[in-house]
């Protein structure tokens, strides 16, 4: 339980950083463009892979500044680019997603089994129960009916943002990005 205090209270006081706020600002903005090249299949399922930017914030800042981060991006999103209602319990979840995302891999090296195991507790929880439930509630259709294909949607794209995820984070800690930006430290460290 003291690691995981400790973990949050070093993602709180990266918010001191100016250097957390330019990046959080440059990968928010790039998420912003590939959110602009999502797919909407259905009324309740959308692929895309504005997420990726997200996940470097969770990895290089943590769980605090990565779920602050998630809120604010999906309010602002939505302002950009409203698709269907807002639902404020779909912005938490989003947060939610944040604090699992940032307490896997805050301080941790980048393994391909973190990355899949973090991907599918977010794809389980957050994605298929949490989302499902909130979309259920917000366009009154049937959990149950709306259970199936978003399962599928998400058994799909968990490997594949499992891989790119990876391998983008693999690519930049190769070309020394982490190192600039001070990820250059390890909970072994």
């Amino acid at each position: 339980m003291k690691r995981l205090a400790t973990l949050f209270t070093c993602s709180y006081n990266e918010l001191k950083q100016v250097r957390t706020v330019t990046v959080c600002a440059m990968l928010g903005a790039l998420a912003i463009v590939l959110g602009s090249f999502s797919i909407q299949v259905t009324e309740t399922i959308r692929v895309g892979f504005s997420g990726i930017p997200n996940e470097m914030v969770h990895y290089l800042f943590g769980p605090v500044v990565g779920s602050l981060f998630a809120g604010a991006l999906d309010i602002l999103k939505y302002m950009l680019k409203p698709v269907g209602a807002f639902f404020p319990g779909l912005t938490l979840v989003t947060m939610l997603a944040g604090v699992i995302y940032g307490s896997i891999f805050y301080k941790k090296p980048i393994t391909l089994a973190r990355v899949l195991a973090a991907h599918f507790i977010v794809s389980l929880v957050c994605n298929v129960i949490l989302n499902t439930w909130c979309l259920s509630i917000l366009y009154g259709k049937g959990f149950l009916i709306l259970l199936p294909p978003r399962i599928m949607k998400n058994l799909i794209m968990w490997p594949i943002d499992s891989l790119i995820f990876f391998n983008i984070a693999k690519l930049l800690e190769t070309a020394g990005v982490f190192r600039i930006l001070g990820k250059g430290r390890t909970a072994a460290s």
